[in-house]
């Protein structure tokens, strides 16, 4: 039985989906002004680890994600390099496509754009206005946030000790416009020489948070099952999210909040573009294996604070390593292996180790206790390639469940790369140089091929070899 800690409750609760054996998830996703940093790869790979099980367990999952590609920080970007907003965000998806898919996030079911909805958050903001959850002050949109009875109990917070300024994307020139500090922009009134729409209103561009609401509710309805993001967003942007689909539908907006702990780097300060520490996924993948970050990221209970360094890396590396190699140890063996007639034991062992996997996963997405069980299959590896004998069926049902199970925190075991010729006959020559004793020869044979990134290791089933990460 699968539980989810909500935000919104501040508990775990079984996760029961509103269609059986459909799940509708929604997760915030960039705005594309600039690459992505490790702190928004850190939401993005946990929330496309939670997919990958949930799609383990059966279900069929719809997974939007959106790209905000209109706002303040995207105008000021096209204005620097003299280009239009749509320019700007049309690299930057393109950059964000190759990052995601270099630490191998799949590809969200719908990535809709701000600019592609434009009509639809009109006609959302037009509702509230006649609900009057909504007023119109000199070209710009507010939302009422005190009429709205629940507002702040996403963020546990009391409606009559909120601040102004709570989020970056309001800017302090709209305050003198509201009638209530709180009060949130739903349509900001054009400045001149900004990118703009008809509108009601006049001519104008939509506020941040009005941009998640119709397009999550578009695409999954006006209630489904997950919300996620990074614990950045759960005021103001979640608040008002809730805020303003509820006060349009008057139905539940989401059933399970999601949220993802911070990166942080020394002195344990988050990791941020606005406070200028931070590391772009376009630039480590240059210095560091993809599937190294990716595990790093994966590695950490999505609630936890992630402590980005590194040694923390190197650690990450250390680990994938150790089961990369227990499985192409016993990858290796089977080669000329047989086909058992009993594989009973391994098949009970490894049928217990998945359980256990899954009771820690189920328990609200524990990767480190989900490890633990990854980690009792590596040693299960390591014991049975070791045997005088291996069982070919056997061996697939142990390498099976190591591909299934690490598959599901985005790690590739299956991806060996093929030695060059040049480096093939080295490794050739060696074993050669081994089998006639001449150990000078072969030790610089080694010592050549560890200078290349080639790493040999000597087995009693013969040499195998690894790139080194």
């Amino acid at each position: 039985m699968l539980k989810i800690f909500n935000t919104l409750t501040r508990e775990k609760e079984e996760f029961k989906p509103i269609t059986p054996n459909q799940v509708n998830m929604y997760v915030c996703g960039p705005t594309v002004y600039n690459y992505i940093h490790i702190g928004n790869a850190r939401s993005i790979v946990a929330f496309d680890t939670v997919r990958r099980y949930l799609e383990f367990l059966g279900y069929d999952v719809k997974f939007v994600s959106n790209f905000t590609d209109v706002d303040d920080k995207m105008i000021k970007e096209a204005n620097k390099e003299g280009i239009t907003v749509p320019e700007v965000a049309d690299r930057f998806i393109k950059a964000f496509y190759e990052d995601i898919a270099a630490i191998n996030v799949q590809k969200a079911t719908i990535n809709p754009r701000a600019t592609d909805n434009i009509q639809e958050i009109i006609d959302f903001i037009k509702d509230l206005v006649a609900k009057d959850y909504a007023y119109e002050s000199q070209g710009d949109v507010f939302y009422r946030a005190r009429k709205f009875k629940h507002y702040g109990e996403l963020s546990d917070q009391n409606i009559d000790q909120l601040v102004e300024g709570a989020s970056e994307h309001v800017g302090d020139t709209e305050f003198s416009k509201k009638q209530d500090p709180i009060d949130f922009a739903l349509w900001k009134k054009a400045k001149p020489g900004e990118i703009k729409w008809d509108s009601p209103w006049g001519e104008g561009r939509p506020g941040w948070h009005i941009e998640c609401s119709v397009m999550s509710t578009k695409y999954l309805g006006d209630t489904f099952d997950i919300h996620g993001g990074g614990q950045d967003l759960e005021f103001p942007h979640h608040e008002n999210e809730i805020a303003q689909s509820e006060a349009k539908t008057s139905k539940k907006f989401v059933n399970y909040w999601m949220h993802n702990g911070f990166v942080t780097v020394e002195n344990n300060e988050k990791m941020s573009k606005s406070l200028g520490n931070f590391v772009t996924v376009h630039d480590l993948v240059k210095t560091t294996n993809p599937q190294v970050l990716r595990f790093f990221l994966s590695s950490t209970h999505y609630r936890r604070p992630l402590e980005y360094s590194k040694a923390n890396l190197q650690k990450a590396a250390d680990n994938l390593d150790k089961i990369k190699t227990a499985y192409n140890n016993l990858k290796f063996r089977l080669d000329g292996a047989e086909d058992a007639s009993d594989i009973n034991d391994i098949q009970t062992q490894v049928a217990k180790i998945v359980t256990d996997f899954k009771t820690a996963m189920n328990d609200d997405f524990n990767v480190q206790n989900g490890l633990t069980e990854i980690f009792n299959l590596v040693s299960l590896a390591n014991n049975y390639a070791a045997s005088e004998t291996v069982a070919k069926n056997a061996a697939n049902v142990i390498l099976e469940a190591m591909v299934k199970l690490t598959s599901i925190l985005g790690v590739k075991l299956d991806d060996q790369q093929d030695l060059s010729e040049e480096i093939q006959q080295m490794v050739d020559q060696r074993d050669e140089a081994r089998a006639n004793k001449d150990f000078a020869t072969s030790d610089k044979l080694r010592d050549q091929l560890k200078d290349m990134g080639v790493i040999l290791e000597d087995t009693p089933q013969g040499t195998r070899w690894h790139i080194n990460d």
